[in-house]
């Protein structure tokens, strides 16, 4: 199957959360045998118009990232490329609108990959992409939720969720040193404090706890965790390769979710794929919860003072250092699942 991936930018224009979904599920389609073009704008060096790395062909439409120009030109790119489905990312809207003008002339399905609303974008856009897309693919059923909203049919919107490998998680050593974890990025919409509170509903009793993650909140949360008392008890791990990640959740008993704020909570994935119980506060926007729904090793509160609470019932659970429970999440099922919507769409289903 002939794949072009439609995306303004690309990690090397900056890493995010929908960039690397993107990235991995080409490289995955790749290494398959699957015939994977990416249009986008330029990001390599020199005056070539493409470029090849890890089984893609990346094709520039313009040299400079701008969504308009980009959308103005994108159907007679796609007329070259000539595709058998197009896969589009939702954020900038203007260059997935044009994919979808370009698909139907074409003849060639478009799948709407949505991770989540940019704040930057149009939103008067959003709703003409979430009605004209063939298929939308989410990350989650919150995230499904929001495409509703902007007009899609629910029958068109298919979660895919994001996956792990297990594959790393078998490999991977095993850092013990803690006792509870929370792993994010730390901005406005982490929520650390509600982690840091509930820890501090426990000093009376031993533990230590660890936060991974980087960001621009992350001097404030360590003043928080000072002010609490307990600034010696939890250790501020930084941005950490996932690698390493991975060896501090295989050793940690307990992992926190607390985020407002969360398309897919990829760590909390990370973290109960290497056994650990997870305890989630629920939030509107955040889908972490999903995770953990029905699992008796997981557990959601509303407060600092019912973490605190369950972090002391789940004492006795045994610990682990993998659940296969969650092979449903691993990256291959993960890319067979966007290979169906795939064939779903060429087949004419």
């Amino acid at each position: 199957m002939r794949v072009a991936f439609v995306s303004v930018f690309t990690p090397d224009h900056g890493a995010t959360p929908a960039r690397t979904r993107t990235l991995r599920t080409a490289r995955g389609l790749a290494a398959r045998g699957h015939d994977v073009v990416w249009l986008c704008a330029r990001w390599w060096g020199g005056d070539g118009d493409a470029f090849d790395a890890d089984g893609i062909e990346y094709r520039s439409v313009t040299v400079d990232p701008a969504p308009v120009a980009f959308a103005a030109r994108l159907p007679a790119a796609l007329r070259r490329v000539d595709p058998d489905v197009v896969h589009a990312v939702n954020s900038p809207p203007a260059p997935a609108l044009a994919a979808t003008v370009a698909g139907s002339a074409l003849r060639t399905p478009v799948v709407v990959d949505w991770w989540r609303d940019h704040p930057a974008d149009s939103r008067r856009r959003y709703r003409p992409l979430a009605r004209l897309a063939d298929a939308i693919t989410a990350p989650s059923r919150t995230a499904k939720t929001r495409v509703r909203e902007h007009g899609a049919d629910g029958a068109d919107v298919r979660v895919v969720p994001e996956g792990v490998d297990f594959e790393a998680v078998a490999a991977a050593d095993v850092d013990d040193r803690f006792d509870a974890v929370y792993a994010r990025r730390l901005d406005r919409h982490a929520n650390v404090e509600t982690f840091l509170l509930g820890l501090a509903e426990l000093r009376d009793r031993d533990w230590t706890a660890a936060v991974i993650g980087d960001g621009p909140e992350r001097s404030e949360i360590e003043a928080t965790a000072r002010d609490l008392r307990i600034g010696d008890r939890v250790a501020f791990l930084g941005d950490l390769p996932v690698d390493d990640r991975i060896s501090v959740f295989k050793g940690t008993h307990v992992a926190v979710a607390t985020a407002t704020r969360e398309p897919f909570a990829t760590d909390l994935l990370r973290a109960l794929a290497c056994g650990c119980v997870a305890l989630v506060e629920y939030q509107a926007e955040s889908s972490a919860h999903e995770l953990v729904e029905g699992r008796t090793r997981g557990r959601l509160v509303t407060s600092p003072a019912e973490l605190a609470d369950e972090f002391v019932a789940v004492g006795d659970l045994p610990r682990r250092e993998v659940d296969r429970g969650f092979d449903a999440y691993d990256r291959d099922a993960v890319l067979d699942e966007y290979a169906a919507v795939y064939r779903d769409l060429a087949d004419g289903d």
